[in-house]
């Protein structure tokens, strides 16, 4: 009787995958991304470090002609809930009409997809990595180019991050997302890696980069299934050493330019936890809904200590230069930004996207918008909420006066 029920869901949830997956657009290779420009004729010979052109066959990400870069976050999707019931690929379906319409709405020229694309614990080893089909269906119809960090429900018995990383990069052109080099990020944690955005495709160096950090949680693969540390692993500290000095050595003998940055990470650094004590409505708009302890944020083995994500977060904020600000999902009840004191750092969450996960009435589902108003990394950007139904809250402008 069990293994026939076992075999009734499975058979459910190809059936329901099927359905609501069903017309996926792939993006043409031949297809540039909307917001990204076509290679030109005369493109600039650049001699810098191979390390330093991580897409060589895709188009440069560029600001608009206007000279505005424009990102949408979706975090906390949530796909693939309850599988074997109506409700959970209900809400799938009301996930890729949050997708669809924000999207045509706000024509970004680049997404975020900040963690937790999928709920792993209810997937199956046979199709778990079928759902992130369903995850960039939106954007390849979009023609948006797009990246990803993983979530903690992203590691499960029967995903792993690399596994969604690499259906990821089959499934979309358009997909921007790479893996940590060998040795890089701790088990579990393969999705560390950095994005250039240029002024201009013509330009010889970037003026934005966009950084992602694998903050690992949920469990290891197989029958033995594990818990994974659900924080940055301290071997990302000495990459962000070497990333940067490489591009400062490399980018510099070509181009002196100052580089803005922003980062993404699934769960929220520990040091944001005493953030959330010191919050000011009016500086700090937005829904403050989840209080922030051990699990909320990167885990600590010792609650007196600054945390097991220290060397990280030290490395983060001593080696890239103008950080704008540092965004996380996971907690689905927090849409905040704040500056964090110890590092002169803001932080922003995201808002809960998907229509799967945790949730409590008058939330609401939706993204967070950013936009860079210039390429000059000492101008500040503007965020804000915005809501399914189009209504927008939490409005600021982080630059160098926000929240002192």
């Amino acid at each position: 009787m069990i293994l026939s029920c076992l075999h009734d869901v499975r058979l459910i949830l190809v059936t329901s995958l099927a359905f609501f997956c069903a017309g996926m657009v792939k993006a043409s290779p031949t297809l540039p991304p909307h917001g990204a420009r076509s290679r030109p004729a005369e493109f600039p010979v650049v001699d810098v470090p191979s390390h330093l052109n991580p897409y060589p066959d895709k188009p440069r990400l560029t600001f608009s002609s206007s000279g505005t870069f424009k990102l949408t976050v979706f975090s906390d999707l949530h796909y693939g809930e309850n599988p074997w019931d109506d409700w959970g690929p209900q809400q799938d379906a009301n996930s890729t009409r949050l997708m669809r319409s924000v999207l045509a709405a706000e024509k970004p020229d680049y997404v975020v997809l900040n963690g937790d694309l999928i709920t792993g614990e209810n997937t199956f080893r046979e199709n778990s990595t079928t759902l992130i089909d369903c995850t960039v269906v939106p954007l390849n119809e979009a023609k948006i180019p797009f990246s990803s960090t993983q979530g903690n429900h992203d590691n499960q018995r029967n995903i792993t991050h690399l596994e969604e990383i690499q259906r990821e990069q089959l499934d979309s052109y358009l997909s921007y997302t790479r893996t940590a080099p060998p040795g890089i990020g701790g088990e579990g944690g393969e999705g560390t890696y950095w994005v250039p955005v240029y002024e201009k495709a013509t330009d010889l160096t970037p003026a934005l980069i966009l950084w992602f950090f694998d903050s690992r949680g949920g469990w290891s693969p197989g029958p033995t299934s594990a818990p994974l540390p659900d924080w940055v692993d301290a071997t990302v500290a000495e990459w962000i050493k070497h990333e940067t000095a490489v591009m400062e050595a490399g980018w510099d003998s070509v181009e002196k330019r100052e580089r803005g940055a922003l980062a993404f990470v699934h769960i929220p650094p520990h040091a944001i936890e005493s953030v959330q004590k010191t919050l000011n409505t009016t500086v700090n708009p937005g829904l403050n809904a989840d209080t922030l302890a051990q699990g909320s944020t990167q885990a600590t083995a010792d609650p007196s200590s600054a945390g097991n994500d220290q060397p990280f977060w030290d490395a983060l904020n001593a080696n890239i230069k103008n950080l704008h600000a540092v965004i996380s999902g996971h907690d689905h009840g927090n849409e905040w930004c704040a500056r964090e004191p110890s590092k002169d750092v803001i932080f922003c969450f995201d808002k809960h996207s998907g229509y799967g996960g945790y949730s409590s009435p008058g939330w609401g589902y939706g993204v967070r918008n950013i936009i860079f108003t210039s390429a000059d990394p000492a101008s500040g950007l503007e965020t804000w909420i915005l809501l399914e139904g189009g209504q927008t809250r939490a409005r600021v402008t982080l630059d160098k006066n926000y929240d002192r």
